[in-house]
């Protein structure tokens, strides 16, 4: 199967959203990191012309990035997945293992946590190597069940250049 993370666009900035005395879960996407989220999946539409499965930590942004994530790949169900909501590698493995039937599984969470999740995959490690700009992917080859140093990187984009893919 093949795992495609993409870490949360744009989010309202934290101290600020502090001040509002509402719980950092519930904290949204700006007005530009939708619009740009939508360039973006455009840009991964292009790449990956195809989702089976999509993932999103239960997060208020993870949540409405899969949302326009799922919008562009044909309105797909997003399913709610908490350990993309900083649980330890072993509990997303899982959940992954799970999606056996599907080619194709996408994760929506954040950073450092989908950088701790793919460093495991790829080298069994937990001391993030990888990191994710935000509305950053990357694509990795899993073989196998999932679990530590099972995958193979694929490729990885920063928004910008999943942009220049959609225009």
């Amino acid at each position: 199967m093949q795992l495609l993370l993409i870490r949360h666009a744009i989010a309202e900035d934290r101290d600020e959203f502090a001040e509002t005395g509402r719980d950092d879960t519930e904290r949204p996407l700006t007005k530009h990191g939708k619009r740009q989220m939508r360039r973006v999946a455009k840009g991964l539409r292009r790449v990956l012309k195809a989702i089976d499965v999509l993932g999103s930590s239960p997060l208020v942004r993870a949540q409405q990035t899969a949302a326009i994530v799922a919008e562009a790949y044909g309105e797909m169900e997003v399913t709610t997945v908490p350990a993309l909501a900083q649980a330890a590698p072993d509990d997303f493995a899982v959940w992954l293992g799970r999606q056996r039937i599907a080619e194709v599984v996408g994760a929506v969470g954040h950073d450092p946590h989908l950088g701790v999740l793919a460093t495991w995959l790829l080298t069994g490690n937990t001391d993030p190597q990888v990191t994710f700009e935000k509305g950053g992917a990357c694509l990795l080859d899993v073989q196998g069940a999932p679990r530590a140093s099972c995958a193979t990187l694929l490729w990885a984009l920063t928004p910008a250049m999943l942009v220049r893919l959609g225009d």
